[in-house]
């Protein structure tokens, strides 16, 4: 009996090229979920899918969109229509603005010329009622400008500020930048330079008078209210030799130079052969008295008189 021929199995088909990327595959088929998919389907079976299918859900839809229209177009109308109007109340108020600050400067320019014109009559006054001691009155008062002899003293501040520990000089640690030159600094250099023989003093070009005051505003060193930069270049008239080295050898003297020393303050003292201080910008007399009829010139005041 002939042998049947064994039997072959059929060869397995040849795998997937994406048979790597199986979740991927999987991601791609089905990329519904089955419970999304489970509800859209129930929803299309209720009929509750689509765009609404009776008249009144499609008028009620027709309705609020045509709403929405309305509502979109109105605003962008009255954004129009105020624009203009916003746009003209802001230039008023620019304009307003502008008018009542020509005002304000023309008032300031007023004050300026009327206190010109006081100091003015105050100097005369003081020159024909002082006699023969009036120059000397004006010159002390800082009524006048005066020219002579004198120091140059320039204070700046450091180049790089530097963190104090409140030693002295400086007794407060309320101020960080101990590189920076302080109104107190200021008051004691120039009361060094009175106490060293100076007969007139300014700073910046603002003449000191007995009435000056040297106070701080923030950062700032104001002198009689007005705000000085530095370099702080002060001025003084008297024996330029002799006052710059009486100033130097005293107390506020050797203060600026540990000031120099301990915080690079910059300072710098010179004589001059010839310096111009201005007169003061404003005399305030407080009291005035003329000299008595017949008074001998040079007589000994008795206590009234200008301040």
């Amino acid at each position: 009996m002939p042998q049947q021929p064994p039997v072959r199995s059929t060869s397995s088909p040849p795998p997937r090229p994406d048979a790597s990327m199986s979740l991927l595959t999987n991601v791609m088929d089905h990329a519904l979920d089955d419970g999304y998919a489970e509800a859209t389907a129930r929803r299309e079976a209720e009929g509750g899918a689509g765009l609404p299918r009776t008249l009144r859900a499609k008028l009620a839809l027709a309705g609020g969109l045509v709403l929405a229209a309305l509502v979109v177009t109105v605003g962008a109308a009255q954004a129009r229509v105020t624009a203009p109007v916003v746009a003209k109340e802001r230039q008023e108020l620019i304009d307003r603005v502008d008018s009542e600050t020509r005002a304000a400067d023309k008032l300031q320019d007023d004050v300026d010329g009327l206190r010109t014109e006081v100091g003015d009559r105050q100097r005369k006054a003081l020159e024909k009622h002082g006699g023969d001691q009036g120059e000397l009155v004006a010159l002390l008062s800082g009524a006048t400008e005066v020219h002579g002899p004198g120091v140059k003293l320039v204070v700046d501040d450091a180049k790089e500020t530097a963190q104090g520990d409140g030693s002295r000089p400086r007794e407060s640690t309320t101020f960080a930048d101990t590189g920076r030159v302080r109104d107190r600094d200021m008051q004691r250099v120039v009361n060094g330079l009175w106490q060293a023989g100076a007969e007139a003093i300014a700073i910046n070009g603002q003449r000191l008078t007995s009435f000056s005051a040297i106070r701080a505003a923030g950062d700032a060193i104001l002198v009689d209210n007005r705000p000085l930069v530095p370099p702080y270049t002060v001025l003084a008239v008297g024996d330029g030799k002799q006052l710059g080295t009486a100033f130097q050898d005293g107390a506020d003297g050797q203060y600026l130079h540990l000031l120099e020393q301990n915080y690079g303050i910059r300072a710098s003292i010179a004589a001059q052969s010839d310096v111009r201080l201005p007169a003061a910008p404003s005399l305030t007399v407080r009291t005035a008295q003329p000299l008595a009829t017949g008074a001998a010139p040079g007589a000994a005041d008795t206590g009234k008189g200008t301040s």
